[in-house]
């Protein structure tokens, strides 16, 4: 579709395009109005997820394991939905599905590094409900802030090493056949098949990364609530056991939101529409990080309690000295 540079010739003879064509929908007329619903829904996620972390960070009464995680969560989906969205409108509607070499690299890491982030931090709230329910007694000795800083740090950390192999190896590849990427962003999978050397290396990345990023952290998720679902059998009193349900419904929610699409996306393979994937895969990354905070954070009774007490001081101008709402 473009034009190769010339100076990408090397003695390797890796060949990289100057822009690539990344295709979008195919024959459905009005999709600008698609785009429309995606900016409303980007602005949303800004704000809702914004707020989150303010009242995080301003409420030391939030400053707690399950708010740590909460915390990321929000900053992940605010940053994943900026890394989709953003670009995706500047790709389509102002520069005609074209797309920088290094700007497709760059989009690629930064997406597929923040889903893997909301992959592995839904995992950590399962672990979170998981001791819980299970161990209640050892709680706060187990989940401390100081455990919850290490976890995440390190699932940042990994997260970035791991989607930094995938554009290093994407680097490598020679793009001399094709350079339209049929997909709404740098997508891995289309990409690395528009390969005309060696592209075994990303071929390797591209079944495993969702093996490891996806579908283990989903795989340990089932494992926890197995385990939390055979610990709430062994509660005599429904009303306890009805309690500790009502802590895991929403985690649940959000677990099936962000994973039951990828599910069906890789059920169906090749065999699935380029529109019908481009739909699933967009809303499922741009739905999630919108309603995440929603369905977890602001029905959650810490944090009423906590905006209750932010409304009651810009009401009032006065701080209120009552002590924080137990966990």
């Amino acid at each position: 579709m473009s034009p190769l540079n010339s100076a990408d010739f090397t003695n390797t003879t890796v060949v990289h395009p100057k822009f690539f064509f990344v295709s979008g929908f195919a024959g459905i007329p009005h999709t600008n109005y698609y785009y429309v619903f995606l900016c409303f829904v980007y602005a949303l996620t800004v704000v809702v997820n914004t707020f989150v972390m303010f009242m995080i960070y301003t409420d030391h009464c939030l400053h707690s394991p399950k708010y740590i995680v909460v915390f990321n969560l929000a900053v992940s989906d605010l940053c994943g939905s900026t890394a989709i969205i953003p670009p995706m409108i500047d790709t389509f509607l102002i520069k005609s599905h074209l797309i920088s070499f290094e700007a497709c690299l760059t989009n690629l890491f930064f997406v597929f590094s923040l889903i893997t982030m909301q992959s592995f931090i839904l995992t950590v709230l399962s672990y979170d409900r998981f001791v819980a329910i299970c161990f209640p007694l050892r709680y706060n000795e187990i989940v401390t802030n100081k455990s919850i800083l290490v976890i995440t740090i390190t699932l940042w950390v990994f997260s970035g090493l791991a989607n930094s192999l995938a554009v290093i190896f994407i680097h490598k590849i020679s793009f001399c056949k094709s350079t339209v990427i049929d997909s709404y962003f740098c997508d891995h999978a289309p990409m690395h098949l528009l390969a005309c050397n060696d592209n075994t290396p990303s071929s390797v990345i591209n079944w495993t990364h969702p093996i490891v990023l996806l579908w283990l952290p989903l795989l340990f998720i089932t494992g926890t609530y197995i385990c939390i679902a055979r610990a709430l059998l062994k509660i005599a009193e429904a009303s306890d056991r009805l309690k500790a349900m009502k802590t895991c419904t929403s985690h649940l929610l959000l677990v099936s939101v962000f994973y039951f699409p990828f599910l069906i996306t890789y059920a169906m393979g090749s065999s699935i529409h380029q529109n019908a994937r481009i739909i699933n895969m967009s809303l499922t990354t741009i739905l999630p990080p919108a309603l995440n905070p929603i369905i977890y954070s602001l029905k959650t009774e810490e944090f009423t309690a906590s905006i209750k007490k932010l409304y009651r001081r810009k009401k009032m101008e006065v701080i209120p000295t009552s002590q924080c709402p137990n966990d």
